[in-house]
């Protein structure tokens, strides 16, 4: 048996979309319970491999490297959470690292595109970026809510081609192309309009999330603590003006928001609008691929998006009325991955030839 086969992959492709929906669910954990400072410095925690080594350096007396101060105060159970969502990241990078050298030494074999690989690993390498530029510009939110993308983005390519090797398709692959009777060469199908419908499905899931991001990165979710009004009214007064003010500039601490109460209200608010027309969107577009097709793998990809939709709206709408709970606060993000992940097995389910 070669190093390389399908079945080698696959089982990768299966441990880094497990492992990335991890790293996602651990973020958003991360960020819920204030601890995105938890390690101020970048990779290490003050200036050691574990926070462990940092409060044993600083009960010998010695200073780290990101030294102890008020601002920065060493809370150990914050520190472990930061670290260990590193750990996972870190890990995640070394698989992605291990799947793209095999489709790289093997690229003649590979059912991976080389350069599908070589897009992963340049995704990683941003995120690595995004990570460190997260704590070294305190949590602003632009570059938070970027991180937030590139992980789901990392988490949809590694989807995307696992479902690919299921199906035994290239994950990245030029068209085939075939013949018409004239003898021109033509793409093997045209566009049909479940693939459109499918792709902006998809396309405003993104946008969603990013509003998600936006709405987390700067502590929005509670400006409506109830719902479906908002401060008891449909359209509180928002500051839509300086809501999405994409930068405000380095040398402050954003961990808590800094914005004002009407622009965290414009944010939210925009995220719920958001929220109801993706739904419109996503259920129109599941509905529509199972009144047209009849191909099982077609029709459960819908419904898988009907139910991770109805899920996702369970937990958005909890979680206010709730008043929050981290628990379901977490579970809001993994839900919205979830659906990314259902959104795009419909996209491949109906590109798939």
């Amino acid at each position: 048996m070669t190093l390389l086969s399908p079945r080698h992959l696959r089982q990768l492709a299966v441990i880094g979309v497990l492992l990335c929906f991890t790293v996602v669910a651990l973020g958003a954990y991360v960020r819920l319970t204030a601890a995105g400072l938890g390690c101020p410095d970048w990779p290490g925690c003050y200036g050691h491999i574990t926070p462990s080594g940092a409060v044993h350096a600083l009960a010998l007396g010695s200073r780290a490297q990101a030294p102890v101060s008020e601002e920065h105060p060493l809370m150990l159970g914050k520190a472990w959470r930061e670290m260990i969502h590193r750990y996972a990241a870190g890990t995640l990078a070394v698989v992605i690292a291990v799947i793209a050298g095999l489709a790289l030494t093997y690229r003649r074999r590979a059912p991976v595109h080389p350069a599908f690989a070589l897009m992963l690993v340049g995704i990683v390498i941003v995120q690595a970026a995004l990570g460190m530029l997260t704590v070294t510009w305190q949590l602003e939110p632009l570059i938070v809510t970027l991180h937030l993308l590139f992980g789901m983005t990392t988490l949809a390519l590694l989807w995307w081609l696992l479902l690919s090797l299921f199906r035994g398709y290239p994950s990245a692959s030029a068209p085939r192309l075939t013949r018409n009777n004239a003898g021109e060469t033509q793409g093997q199908s045209s566009v049909r309009p479940v693939t459109v419908a499918a792709a902006a499905a998809l396309a405003a899931l993104a946008v969603q999330i990013a509003l998600g991001g936006w709405t987390s990165s700067n502590y929005a979710a509670i400006a409506c603590p109830d719902f479906p009004t908002c401060q008891g009214a449909w359209w509180p007064r928002g500051d839509f003006g300086h809501a999405f003010a994409l930068w405000n500039g380095l040398n402050i601490n954003y961990e808590g928001g800094v914005l004002a109460s009407p622009a965290r209200v414009a944010i939210h608010l925009t995220h719920r609008l958001g929220a109801v027309i993706v739904s419109v969107t996503l259920a129109f577009t599941a509905l529509f691929v199972l009144r047209r097709e009849r191909q099982p793998a077609m029709r459960r990809a819908a419904l898988a998006v009907l139910a991770a939709l109805g899920l996702q709206l369970l937990i958005g709408t909890f979680m206010v009325l709730k008043a929050f709970p981290l628990w379901l606060a977490t579970a809001h993000t993994a839900g919205a991955a979830l659906l990314l992940l259902a959104t795009l097995a419909l996209l491949r389910s109906v590109t798939a030839r």
